[in-house]
């Protein structure tokens, strides 16, 4: 009886480190282009998947749900904080007419630094967008892609929703705390501001384009996931790269809203998984 009690103990033991082992995060920065990047690794699994936030978002404040819950045994999670973002800080961020295009190289050279050659990737909103330009320019990486409340293009619907939000002074208390507590109060409104001059900088280009040129390389199974709510992305963009992106398929939550990720976390993470998984 004493030694099969032992032995349950250590199995139990041997259970409880495997779970903390699993559900461990591990965070550093690595030199990649000239910056440190942040960035948050979890999970054991063969499978690496790439969370990329949206704007001015960061592993804190956009993917906690994500980095607790995804499946650690079937998968190795990384989040980072894009250059200028987050803790990625410095350098201050700026916005040149490439700059989705520098962010997915940076997440490229990231990945590849540690030691990832190949993995998929969960990009939301303006990180979406630099999973689109990554997924097309380096097929030869992604293994599958989500993105959700992402556009290919600027309409001039799509600007005056952005400078109706560009005054976060306007903004509820509880929409503001994420970010001024990240950046400070006096910080924050200055990079929205600079954020908002530079998503509106692609109304210059023929079609408002950002990526839409880029779209027809996607060879990637991709799932394009669009919160019927959401009021900063209208459905006519995700209806757009479900049309242009090969073999994608298209998922709406009814009451989504930009963040559905976090709001409805297990339903999106289920379906993530199951999409990876297949």
């Amino acid at each position: 009886m004493a030694l099969i009690l032992t032995r349950r103990l250590g199995a139990l033991r041997n259970l409880s480190q495997k779970k903390t082992i699993h559900s461990s995060v591990t965070a550093g920065r690595q030199h990649i282009n000239g910056v440190q990047l942040y960035y948050e690794r979890t999970g054991i699994g063969k499978h690496a998947v790439l969370l990329i936030p949206g704007a001015l978002g960061s592993t804190l404040t956009d993917f906690g749900p994500q980095l607790k819950s995804l499946n650690k045994e079937m998968f190795t999670i990384v989040g980072f904080d894009p250059r200028g973002y987050g803790r990625s800080r410095p350098p201050e961020r700026d916005f040149p007419p490439n700059f989705f295009e520098r962010d997915a190289k940076d997440a490229v050279d990231l990945m590849k630094a540690l030691g990832f050659s190949r993995f998929s990737l969960l990009g939301w909103s303006d990180g979406g967008i630099t999973g689109l330009v990554l997924a097309a320019r380096n097929p030869e990486l992604i293994h599958k892609m989500v993105v959700w409340g992402s556009n290919a293009y600027v309409s001039q619907q799509d600007l005056s929703i952005y400078h109706a939000i560009s005054d976060v002074s306007k903004w509820s208390a509880r929409m503001r705390k994420p970010m001024e507590d990240m950046y400070g109060a006096e910080v924050f409104p200055k990079i929205w501001k600079a954020w908002v001059d530079g998503i509106s900088q692609f109304t210059h280009r023929p079609e408002g384009s950002i990526c839409m040129e880029l779209l027809p390389h996607i060879c990637c199974p991709s799932l394009i996931i669009h919160g019927e709510k959401d009021p900063m992305v209208p459905s006519f963009h995700p209806q757009y790269l479900l049309k242009h992106i090969k073999g994608s398929r298209l998922h709406v939550n009814p009451e989504g809203k930009h963040n559905l990720h976090l709001r409805f976390a297990t339903e999106f993470n289920k379906m993530v998984e199951d999409f990876l998984d297949e």
